[in-house]
């Protein structure tokens, strides 16, 4: 698969289930902004990654938020084992330190299999990390919390969201996935 088809796969479960189902409120505003990078990375193994991790991070922190509010990082074929892409969260999580930017970036984790502690694989509530490859979404803290401000009660999102996947069943996600991505 080309990096094209990758971030149209991509593009497509944000339109489809990010925002589609409201998954996350604040998508949409830096979706249709056009504020969200996409970079795919092709390294071939570990330290390629982190290395364009990085780079990504060294650029959206130097990047103008009203041009590049967010990045999502995609591999399309490393990390496909959700208990490996897991741990390698926390290397992660130490390039965002090391950088020196805590408390600047965060970073959110997608996998298509991801599963949270203490479901079953097939529990519908897992959906809401799955994306269609691993992906480290880079957000800057800034606009996680003007978001947060405009947003009443915003720690309800994830309960809210586990209820959507509940009410729309294993078949309904199946059914948002009816129609290939547009290229």
């Amino acid at each position: 698969m080309d990096d094209e088809a990758v971030v149209a796969a991509t593009r497509q479960w944000i339109e489809k289930a990010v925002i589609g189902l409201n998954l996350c409120p604040f998508a949409k505003a830096v979706y249709v902004k056009n504020q969200v990078r996409y970079v795919v990375s092709r390294a071939p193994h570990l330290d390629g990654l982190l290395e364009d991790l990085d780079r990504e991070l060294d650029f959206l922190a130097a990047a103008d938020p009203d041009e590049i509010d967010t990045t999502l990082l995609i591999h399309p074929t490393l990390l496909s084992d959700f208990l490996d892409f897991n741990d390698f969260m926390q290397l992660a999580e130490a390039a965002v330190g090391e950088h020196g930017l805590d408390g600047v970036i965060q970073i959110a984790s997608f996998h298509p299999h991801f599963q949270f502690e203490g479901t079953d694989v097939d529990d519908i509530g897992n959906y809401t990390n799955r994306a269609p490859y691993p992906t480290l979404h880079l957000l800057r803290e800034a606009s996680i919390e003007r978001a947060v401000a405009a947003f009443p009660e915003a720690e309800t999102i994830y309960e809210r969201n586990i209820e959507t996947l509940k009410t729309l069943g294993h078949a309904g996600w199946a059914a948002l996935w009816a129609t290939p991505p547009r290229a």
